[in-house]
């Protein structure tokens, strides 16, 4: 058996070829390897916050790199007032508003690390018709880098009742959602894997 290694658009995939079968596949959304914050998607992170529908929540995103580790940072203050509560990085996944097929992938992996708090990481679809519609699964952020995945079973769907359909998706946020918080969360590496 020998191994073929294939690098084209952002994924790297190991398949063993006499068998027809992925021994690893995966695929870069972002290793921050640019400075700039655009991944292989060719879009751009932004941070989005409660203040889009009057929230009072303040957040940055920027580019770090520590001991040799670029990463991408988001930091803030969930605030409750005005009826917010929410800080996010989102990142669209294909360009012109298209969709992106991740039916080949069982999930998201992310290399995270933070302050101890609960974020989550919100997806969206061409189902979401509305702002405040999406399919979200939650990770602890500790203190020390550590890999995170998360099965595209675990995503439930808020304020809307279609399950999430992968082969079409849209966006992906990485949030700090639903009380007070200050929210402190570094991202090394965010990926589909099977």
């Amino acid at each position: 058996a020998r191994d073929s290694i294939d690098r084209t658009n952002g994924a790297a995939q190991t398949v063993r070829l006499d068998l027809g079968i992925c021994v690893r596949h995966n695929m870069i959304i972002d290793d921050f390897s640019r400075t700039d914050l655009v991944p292989v998607t060719g879009t751009r992170w932004r941070s989005v916050t409660d203040q889009v529908m009057g929230g009072v929540s303040t957040s940055s995103l920027k580019f770090q790199v520590v001991e040799g580790r670029p990463y991408l940072h988001m930091a803030g203050d969930v605030r409750l007032e005005n009826n917010g509560g929410f800080v996010q990085a989102a990142l669209d996944l294909a360009s012109n508003g298209g969709t992106l097929d991740a039916s080949e992938f069982t999930g998201i992996r992310l290399v995270a690390r933070g302050n101890g708090e609960q974020y989550a990481i919100h997806l969206r679809t061409s189902d979401n018709t509305r702002p405040w519609q999406s399919y979200r699964a939650q990770f602890i952020a500790a203190g020390d880098w550590t890999t995170i995945d998360l099965p595209f079973a675990v995503f439930d769907a808020h304020r809307l009742e279609t399950p999430l359909d992968i082969t079409r998706l849209r966006r992906i946020g990485l949030v700090a959602i639903g009380r007070a918080f200050r929210a402190d969360l570094a991202l090394a590496d965010l990926r589909f894997y099977s």
